[in-house]
Protein backbone atom coordinates (compact mmCIF):
# COMPACT_ATOMS: atom_id res chain seq x y z
CA UNK A 1 0.00 0.00 0.00
CA UNK A 2 2.86 2.70 0.78
CA UNK A 3 3.85 2.60 -3.18
CA UNK A 4 0.39 4.00 -3.54
CA UNK A 5 1.23 6.90 -0.98
CA UNK A 6 4.40 7.45 -2.34
CA UNK A 7 2.71 8.11 -6.12
CA UNK A 8 0.31 10.86 -4.44
CA UNK A 9 3.45 12.58 -2.58
CA UNK A 10 4.93 13.26 -5.92
CA UNK A 11 2.50 15.83 -6.89
CA UNK A 12 1.75 16.56 -3.19
CA UNK A 13 5.66 17.41 -2.99
CA UNK A 14 5.50 19.80 -5.49
CA UNK A 15 2.52 21.52 -4.24
CA UNK A 16 3.46 21.73 -0.59
CA UNK A 17 7.13 22.93 -2.21
CA UNK A 18 5.26 25.81 -3.53
CA UNK A 19 8.72 26.56 -5.79
CA UNK A 20 8.57 28.40 -8.99
CA UNK A 21 10.82 26.34 -11.85
CA UNK A 22 12.46 27.47 -14.83
CA UNK A 23 10.88 26.58 -17.75
CA UNK A 24 13.64 23.84 -18.67
CA UNK A 25 13.22 22.50 -15.19
CA UNK A 26 9.91 22.49 -15.51
CA UNK A 27 10.09 20.19 -18.59
CA UNK A 28 12.27 18.08 -16.75
CA UNK A 29 10.12 17.46 -13.75
CA UNK A 30 7.37 17.14 -16.04
CA UNK A 31 9.52 14.41 -17.78
CA UNK A 32 10.67 12.46 -14.70
CA UNK A 33 6.94 12.79 -13.46
CA UNK A 34 5.61 10.76 -16.66
CA UNK A 35 8.78 8.00 -16.62
CA UNK A 36 8.11 7.63 -12.96
CA UNK A 37 4.02 6.86 -13.17
CA UNK A 38 4.04 5.11 -16.71
CA UNK A 39 7.00 2.24 -15.65
CA UNK A 40 4.52 2.02 -11.95
CA UNK A 41 2.01 1.58 -14.11
CA UNK A 42 3.48 -0.59 -17.15
CA UNK A 43 5.74 -3.02 -14.73
CA UNK A 44 3.61 -3.68 -12.67
CA UNK A 45 3.15 -7.62 -11.23
CA UNK A 46 -0.27 -9.30 -10.80
CA UNK A 47 -2.16 -5.59 -10.00
CA UNK A 48 -5.61 -4.78 -11.14
CA UNK A 49 -8.51 -7.47 -11.15
CA UNK A 50 -7.99 -8.13 -15.16
CA UNK A 51 -4.15 -8.94 -14.92
CA UNK A 52 -4.29 -12.73 -16.04
CA UNK A 53 -7.02 -11.61 -19.10
CA UNK A 54 -4.95 -9.34 -20.22
CA UNK A 55 -2.14 -11.59 -20.46
CA UNK A 56 -4.71 -14.46 -22.39
CA UNK A 57 -5.18 -11.29 -24.71
CA UNK A 58 -2.10 -10.98 -25.47
CA UNK A 59 -1.28 -15.26 -26.09
CA UNK A 60 -4.30 -15.35 -28.14
CA UNK A 61 -3.17 -12.34 -30.64
CA UNK A 62 0.34 -13.46 -30.57
CA UNK A 63 -0.61 -15.98 -32.47
CA UNK A 64 -2.81 -14.41 -34.92
CA UNK A 65 -1.90 -13.08 -38.75
CA UNK A 66 -2.01 -9.46 -39.32
CA UNK A 67 -5.84 -9.32 -40.63
CA UNK A 68 -6.83 -11.25 -37.84
CA UNK A 69 -5.44 -9.00 -35.58
CA UNK A 70 -6.82 -5.57 -37.31
CA UNK A 71 -10.63 -7.24 -37.70
CA UNK A 72 -10.75 -7.28 -34.19
CA UNK A 73 -12.92 -5.14 -31.58
CA UNK A 74 -10.05 -2.73 -30.67
CA UNK A 75 -7.83 -3.11 -33.29
CA UNK A 76 -5.10 -0.43 -31.88
CA UNK A 77 -4.86 -2.47 -28.88
CA UNK A 78 -4.56 -5.90 -30.42
CA UNK A 79 -2.31 -4.20 -33.06
CA UNK A 80 -0.03 -3.22 -30.11
CA UNK A 81 -0.53 -6.98 -28.96
CA UNK A 82 0.48 -8.57 -31.86
CA UNK A 83 3.63 -6.40 -32.12
CA UNK A 84 4.65 -6.82 -28.48
CA UNK A 85 4.35 -10.85 -29.17
CA UNK A 86 6.01 -10.57 -32.92
CA UNK A 87 9.26 -9.31 -30.90
CA UNK A 88 9.15 -11.79 -28.23
CA UNK A 89 7.86 -9.63 -25.82
CA UNK A 90 5.81 -10.23 -22.28
CA UNK A 91 2.82 -8.38 -21.34
CA UNK A 92 5.34 -5.46 -19.16
CA UNK A 93 6.20 -4.09 -22.66
CA UNK A 94 1.97 -3.78 -23.56
CA UNK A 95 1.29 -2.26 -20.62
CA UNK A 96 4.16 -0.24 -20.45
CA UNK A 97 3.44 1.24 -23.65
CA UNK A 98 -0.32 1.59 -22.60
CA UNK A 99 1.07 3.44 -19.61
CA UNK A 100 3.57 5.58 -21.72
CA UNK A 101 -0.16 6.38 -23.78
CA UNK A 102 -2.43 7.44 -21.09
CA UNK A 103 0.71 9.30 -18.73
CA UNK A 104 1.26 11.21 -22.02
CA UNK A 105 -2.09 12.23 -21.85
CA UNK A 106 -2.24 13.22 -18.68
CA UNK A 107 0.75 15.06 -18.33
CA UNK A 108 -0.47 17.01 -21.85
CA UNK A 109 -3.74 17.48 -20.10
CA UNK A 110 -2.57 18.88 -16.58
CA UNK A 111 -0.12 21.13 -18.07
CA UNK A 112 -2.64 23.30 -19.47
CA UNK A 113 -3.91 23.70 -16.39
CA UNK A 114 -3.44 26.89 -14.24
CA UNK A 115 -2.06 24.40 -11.44
CA UNK A 116 -0.55 21.28 -13.62
CA UNK A 117 0.60 20.09 -10.27
CA UNK A 118 -2.75 19.86 -8.86
CA UNK A 119 -4.31 18.47 -11.65
CA UNK A 120 -2.06 15.38 -11.84
CA UNK A 121 -2.52 15.35 -7.79
CA UNK A 122 -6.28 14.47 -8.52
CA UNK A 123 -5.62 12.45 -11.41
CA UNK A 124 -3.33 9.69 -9.42
CA UNK A 125 -6.36 8.10 -6.88
CA UNK A 126 -8.62 6.80 -9.63
CA UNK A 127 -7.39 7.80 -13.09
CA UNK A 128 -3.85 6.65 -12.94
CA UNK A 129 -3.85 4.03 -9.89
CA UNK A 130 -7.27 2.13 -10.55
CA UNK A 131 -7.90 2.96 -14.06
CA UNK A 132 -4.21 3.04 -15.96
CA UNK A 133 -3.40 -0.31 -13.09
CA UNK A 134 -6.63 -2.03 -13.89
CA UNK A 135 -8.38 -1.10 -17.41
CA UNK A 136 -5.49 -1.30 -19.94
CA UNK A 137 -6.86 -0.76 -23.19
CA UNK A 138 -9.50 2.35 -21.59
CA UNK A 139 -6.72 4.03 -20.20
CA UNK A 140 -5.15 4.35 -23.38
CA UNK A 141 -8.41 5.42 -24.44
CA UNK A 142 -9.01 8.04 -22.00
CA UNK A 143 -4.95 9.00 -22.42
CA UNK A 144 -5.71 9.94 -25.95
CA UNK A 145 -9.06 11.11 -25.01
CA UNK A 146 -6.97 13.90 -22.70
CA UNK A 147 -4.95 15.06 -25.89
CA UNK A 148 -8.08 15.86 -27.71
CA UNK A 149 -9.88 17.78 -25.01
CA UNK A 150 -7.00 19.97 -25.08
CA UNK A 151 -7.56 20.51 -28.40
CA UNK A 152 -10.86 20.81 -28.57
CA UNK A 153 -10.94 23.68 -25.85
CA UNK A 154 -8.35 25.74 -28.07
CA UNK A 155 -10.82 24.97 -30.65
CA UNK A 156 -8.73 22.32 -33.10
CA UNK A 157 -12.18 20.32 -33.48
CA UNK A 158 -10.73 18.29 -36.53
CA UNK A 159 -8.05 17.34 -34.12
CA UNK A 160 -10.07 15.95 -31.24
CA UNK A 161 -11.71 13.96 -33.81
CA UNK A 162 -8.73 12.23 -34.61
CA UNK A 163 -7.41 11.40 -31.06
CA UNK A 164 -11.11 10.33 -30.16
CA UNK A 165 -11.26 7.60 -33.36
CA UNK A 166 -7.67 6.97 -32.52
CA UNK A 167 -8.40 5.70 -28.66
CA UNK A 168 -11.91 3.65 -29.89
CA UNK A 169 -8.90 1.59 -31.32
CA UNK A 170 -8.07 1.01 -28.07
CA UNK A 171 -11.82 0.54 -26.79
CA UNK A 172 -14.29 1.13 -28.79
CA UNK A 173 -17.02 2.57 -26.19
CA UNK A 174 -14.67 5.94 -26.81
CA UNK A 175 -16.40 6.58 -30.20
CA UNK A 176 -19.52 7.86 -27.67
CA UNK A 177 -17.25 10.86 -26.86
CA UNK A 178 -17.42 11.97 -30.95
CA UNK A 179 -20.65 14.37 -29.80
CA UNK A 180 -18.96 16.34 -27.43
CA UNK A 181 -17.09 18.36 -30.39
CA UNK A 182 -20.85 19.52 -32.13
CA UNK A 183 -22.21 19.95 -29.16
CA UNK A 184 -18.90 22.51 -28.06
CA UNK A 185 -18.65 23.83 -31.40
CA UNK A 186 -18.62 27.79 -30.95
CA UNK A 187 -18.62 28.89 -34.64
CA UNK A 188 -20.57 27.03 -38.34
CA UNK A 189 -22.38 25.69 -35.75
CA UNK A 190 -24.51 23.86 -38.77
CA UNK A 191 -20.98 22.24 -40.29
CA UNK A 192 -19.96 21.00 -37.17
CA UNK A 193 -22.83 19.13 -36.24
CA UNK A 194 -22.92 17.84 -39.98
CA UNK A 195 -19.20 16.92 -40.02
CA UNK A 196 -19.20 15.52 -36.49
CA UNK A 197 -22.28 13.36 -37.26
CA UNK A 198 -20.85 11.26 -40.15
CA UNK A 199 -17.72 11.05 -38.38
CA UNK A 200 -19.42 9.45 -35.79
CA UNK A 201 -21.61 7.15 -38.17
CA UNK A 202 -18.26 6.14 -40.08
CA UNK A 203 -16.53 5.87 -36.69
CA UNK A 204 -19.81 3.86 -34.76
CA UNK A 205 -20.30 1.78 -38.13
CA UNK A 206 -16.14 0.54 -38.32
CA UNK A 207 -15.81 0.19 -34.63
CA UNK A 208 -18.64 -0.44 -32.81
CA UNK A 209 -22.40 -1.18 -34.59
CA UNK A 210 -21.05 -4.92 -35.52
CA UNK A 211 -20.62 -5.45 -31.69
CA UNK A 212 -23.23 -3.45 -30.23
CA UNK A 213 -25.83 -5.95 -29.46
CA UNK A 214 -23.37 -7.67 -27.72
CA UNK A 215 -22.54 -4.69 -25.39
CA UNK A 216 -26.06 -3.88 -24.79
CA UNK A 217 -26.36 -7.54 -23.69
CA UNK A 218 -23.43 -7.80 -21.76
CA UNK A 219 -23.95 -4.27 -20.10
CA UNK A 220 -27.52 -3.40 -19.71
CA UNK A 221 -29.73 -6.21 -20.12
CA UNK A 222 -27.22 -8.94 -17.91
CA UNK A 223 -27.61 -5.89 -15.29
CA UNK A 224 -24.48 -6.69 -14.41
CA UNK A 225 -23.56 -4.17 -10.93
CA UNK A 226 -20.50 -1.91 -11.02
CA UNK A 227 -19.21 -1.93 -7.26
CA UNK A 228 -18.77 1.35 -6.68
CA UNK A 229 -20.16 2.86 -9.29
CA UNK A 230 -22.61 5.70 -8.16
CA UNK A 231 -19.91 7.08 -6.01
CA UNK A 232 -17.22 7.14 -9.14
CA UNK A 233 -20.46 8.92 -10.91
CA UNK A 234 -20.80 11.70 -8.12
CA UNK A 235 -17.41 11.99 -7.92
CA UNK A 236 -18.02 13.30 -11.46
CA UNK A 237 -20.73 15.46 -10.00
CA UNK A 238 -19.11 17.22 -7.85
CA UNK A 239 -16.87 19.32 -10.03
CA UNK A 240 -19.65 19.24 -12.13
CA UNK A 241 -22.01 21.61 -10.39
CA UNK A 242 -18.72 23.07 -8.69
CA UNK A 243 -18.39 24.35 -12.16
CA UNK A 244 -21.82 25.72 -12.55
CA UNK A 245 -21.44 27.89 -9.23
CA UNK A 246 -17.96 28.99 -9.84
CA UNK A 247 -18.37 29.56 -14.03
CA UNK A 248 -18.47 32.79 -14.03
CA UNK A 249 -15.45 33.33 -12.06
CA UNK A 250 -13.11 30.66 -13.97
CA UNK A 251 -12.01 33.00 -16.57
CA UNK A 252 -12.79 30.50 -19.56
CA UNK A 253 -12.25 31.19 -23.13
CA UNK A 254 -15.40 31.10 -25.36
CA UNK A 255 -14.36 27.49 -26.62
CA UNK A 256 -13.27 26.05 -23.21
CA UNK A 257 -16.78 27.68 -20.99
CA UNK A 258 -18.45 25.44 -24.21
CA UNK A 259 -16.44 22.24 -23.77
CA UNK A 260 -16.60 22.42 -19.92
CA UNK A 261 -20.34 23.34 -20.21
CA UNK A 262 -21.35 20.27 -21.72
CA UNK A 263 -19.13 17.90 -19.86
CA UNK A 264 -20.57 19.03 -17.05
CA UNK A 265 -23.46 18.16 -17.95
CA UNK A 266 -23.34 15.09 -19.41
CA UNK A 267 -21.47 14.12 -15.68
CA UNK A 268 -24.77 15.26 -13.92
CA UNK A 269 -26.69 12.95 -16.22
CA UNK A 270 -24.67 9.79 -15.48
CA UNK A 271 -26.28 9.94 -12.29
CA UNK A 272 -29.96 9.09 -12.88
CA UNK A 273 -28.84 6.75 -16.17
CA UNK A 274 -26.30 4.44 -13.18
CA UNK A 275 -29.85 3.28 -12.17
CA UNK A 276 -30.38 1.54 -15.52
CA UNK A 277 -26.84 0.06 -15.48
CA UNK A 278 -24.46 0.53 -12.97
CA UNK A 279 -21.70 -1.07 -15.29
CA UNK A 280 -22.36 1.12 -18.85
CA UNK A 281 -22.50 4.12 -17.10
CA UNK A 282 -19.58 3.48 -14.61
CA UNK A 283 -17.18 2.87 -17.80
CA UNK A 284 -18.83 5.79 -19.91
CA UNK A 285 -18.17 8.03 -17.13
CA UNK A 286 -14.27 7.06 -16.80
CA UNK A 287 -14.61 9.26 -19.89
CA UNK A 288 -15.36 12.60 -17.79
CA UNK A 289 -12.95 11.91 -14.76
CA UNK A 290 -10.61 15.12 -16.73
CA UNK A 291 -13.40 17.17 -15.30
CA UNK A 292 -11.87 16.43 -12.03
CA UNK A 293 -8.73 17.37 -13.03
CA UNK A 294 -10.12 20.78 -15.11
CA UNK A 295 -12.17 22.12 -12.19
CA UNK A 296 -10.56 21.67 -9.30
CA UNK A 297 -7.01 22.83 -10.94
CA UNK A 298 -8.79 26.22 -11.12
CA UNK A 299 -10.68 26.38 -8.17
CA UNK A 300 -7.86 27.90 -5.83
CA UNK A 301 -8.38 30.75 -8.17
CA UNK A 302 -12.17 31.27 -7.05
CA UNK A 303 -11.07 33.31 -4.60
CA UNK A 304 -8.77 36.49 -4.95
CA UNK A 305 -7.20 36.67 -1.46
CA UNK A 306 -3.63 34.67 -2.24
CA UNK A 307 -4.10 33.07 1.64
CA UNK A 308 -7.18 31.38 1.23
CA UNK A 309 -6.19 29.98 -2.58
CA UNK A 310 -3.43 28.22 -0.23
CA UNK A 311 -6.12 26.71 2.01
CA UNK A 312 -8.27 25.85 -1.22
CA UNK A 313 -5.54 24.31 -2.82
CA UNK A 314 -5.05 22.39 0.70
CA UNK A 315 -8.22 21.19 1.08
CA UNK A 316 -8.43 19.83 -2.63
CA UNK A 317 -5.16 17.89 -1.67
CA UNK A 318 -6.94 16.98 1.07
CA UNK A 319 -10.12 15.39 -0.40
CA UNK A 320 -8.19 13.62 -3.04
CA UNK A 321 -5.84 11.58 -0.29
CA UNK A 322 -9.48 10.75 1.57
CA UNK A 323 -10.71 9.96 -1.71
CA UNK A 324 -7.66 7.49 -2.07
CA UNK A 325 -7.85 6.36 1.39
CA UNK A 326 -11.00 5.05 1.17
CA UNK A 327 -10.77 3.31 -2.04
CA UNK A 328 -7.83 1.47 -0.78
CA UNK A 329 -9.45 0.69 2.90
CA UNK A 330 -13.39 0.21 1.63
CA UNK A 331 -13.22 -0.96 -1.95
CA UNK A 332 -14.82 -4.03 -2.19
CA UNK A 333 -12.59 -5.14 -5.55
CA UNK A 334 -9.68 -3.08 -4.23
CA UNK A 335 -7.66 -6.49 -3.21
CA UNK A 336 -6.68 -6.90 -6.44
CA UNK A 337 -4.47 -3.97 -6.40
CA UNK A 338 -2.74 -4.88 -3.54
CA UNK A 339 -0.10 -5.17 -2.69
CA UNK A 340 1.46 -2.89 -5.28
CA UNK A 341 4.48 -5.22 -6.63
CA UNK A 342 6.86 -4.30 -9.33
CA UNK A 343 8.86 -7.06 -11.31
CA UNK A 344 11.75 -4.46 -10.39
CA UNK A 345 12.21 -5.60 -6.85
CA UNK A 346 10.43 -9.34 -7.59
Amino acid sequence: MLPYWLFFLIPAGVILANQRLAETSKSFAWGLAWLLFSLAIGLRFEVGGDWFAYINLLEIHAAKDLTGVISGGDPGYYLLNWLVGLGGGTIYWVNTLCGMIVMAGVVRFARSQPLPWLALLVAVPYLIIVVGMGYTRQSAALGLLLIGLVSLGNSQMRWFVFWVMLAATFHKSAVLMLPVAALASTSNRFWSLLWVGLMSLVGGYLIVFDSAERLWTNYVEADYESQGGLIRVLMNAVPAMLFFVFRRYLRLTEAEDKLWFWMSVLSLTCIPLVVLSSTATDRVALYLIPIQMFVFARLPFVVTDPRHRGLVTLAVVGYYGLVQAVWLFLAGHSFAWLPYQNVIWL
